[in-house]
């Protein structure tokens, strides 16, 4: 067997290195090709967690995810938010119409979503006074520029990197399609913002738990009838209890069987997706004592013991930490970027 001698060694890695420029020359090459070819006919045809250990229940709660299929045109989908999307722009030269970029983004639908993040497209109308009002596309507007985005991370962790490569592969084909330039960070600095929103959010995804054991087991009836006449409602799994609007409720009890006695009652609170000034925390220890008082009952930790005045104190000083850290990384808890974000 032979082998390199320094100077083989030193020609072989200079082989090596040049092969990796020529690399990085020709993806140059493609991009620019692709920019080229878009003005070109453009000009031609002028023409988008970890829990909180100390207070959290240990119940297992079965929580049905529902994954968000992507979609584009909602008027009920929150606005792209560059604090947690991945936004890049495409600027037309000459206005297009909302119609060809519907027609051209049709099979945007079946974008794979493993992680259950959510992709967006906004536009410029060129027919709206306002400056800088993105909207979603309409089929019968016309539009300057789009911007599409890719949320970064959610409650699943931080968008993957085949996924992220998917959508700027049809990103950029939609650029070349439209003939439109096109603004697009890099894929490692998406991946790395995504690494870091999801270690933000890992460190706020907090769930805070009362737990009310009552001397005798409460029938599901009794339970319901006490729970009911302090403003909660049955949610639709049939087997939980919500505090709060239908559509935004506080808080809520962990899941029980309607044919077994209940032993204990468990409140859970979502800490990221109700806003501070809601006071939910203090709302549903409150609940805690109320359900207790009249079901005959404790307030207990997740050990069984009475909870204290100083366990409430410092869960109390731990959310006053938590909500400054969510206001400073500009998601405070309960916006809807800290919801999308917190799903």
């Amino acid at each position: 067997m032979t082998s390199l001698g320094l100077s083989d060694l030193q020609f072989a890695l200079a082989v090596i290195g040049l092969g990796i420029l020529i690399l990085v020359a020709l993806l140059n090459l493609r991009y620019a090709h692709v920019r080229k070819k878009a003005k070109a006919q453009n000009a031609l045809e002028k023409r988008f967690a970890p829990g909180f250990a100390d207070i959290s229940s240990t119940q297992n709660e079965t929580e049905a995810e529902q994954v968000q299929a992507p979609v584009i045109m909602s008027s009920e989908k929150a606005a792209i938010d560059p604090r947690i999307d991945c936004v890049i722009s495409l600027r037309f030269d000459e206005p297009i119409s909302g119609q060809e970029i519907l027609k051209e983004m049709e099979d945007w639908q079946d974008i794979p979503g493993p992680s259950g993040v959510q992709w967006m497209c906004e536009g410029l109308n060129v027919n709206v006074d306002e400056v800088e009002t993105w909207e979603p596309i309409q089929s019968d507007a016309i539009y300057s520029e789009l911007q599409l985005a890719i949320q970064l991370a959610s409650r699943r962790g931080p968008i993957g990197v085949l996924e992220l490569s998917d959508f700027c592969s049809r990103v950029q084909l939609l650029a070349e399609t439209l003939g439109s330039q096109i603004d697009m960070p890099t894929v490692s600095a998406m991946l790395e913002s995504a690494e870091e929103l999801d270690r933000m959010a890992a460190e706020s995804d907090i769930q805070l738990s009362i737990n009310v054991a009552f001397d005798e087991p409460c029938s599901w009836k009794d339970l319901a009838i006490i729970l009911r006449q302090r403003g909660f409602h049955l949610s639709r799994n049939g087997r939980s209890y919500e505090f709060g609007g239908p559509e935004a409720g506080l808080f809520k009890s962990a899941e029980l069987d309607p044919n077994q006695s209940v032993k204990q009652l468990t409140l859970l609170l979502e800490f990221p997706l109700v806003p501070e000034s809601s006071r939910a925390f203090e709302r549903m220890l409150a609940e805690g004592v109320a359900v207790a008082q009249i079901a005959h009952g404790r307030l207990v930790d997740d050990n069984g013991m009475n909870l204290s005045e100083a366990a409430v104190t410092s869960i109390r000083q731990h959310l006053d930490v938590l909500y400054i850290k969510l206001d400073k990384s500009g998601i405070p808890a309960g916006s809807s970027t800290a919801i999308r974000l917190f799903s």
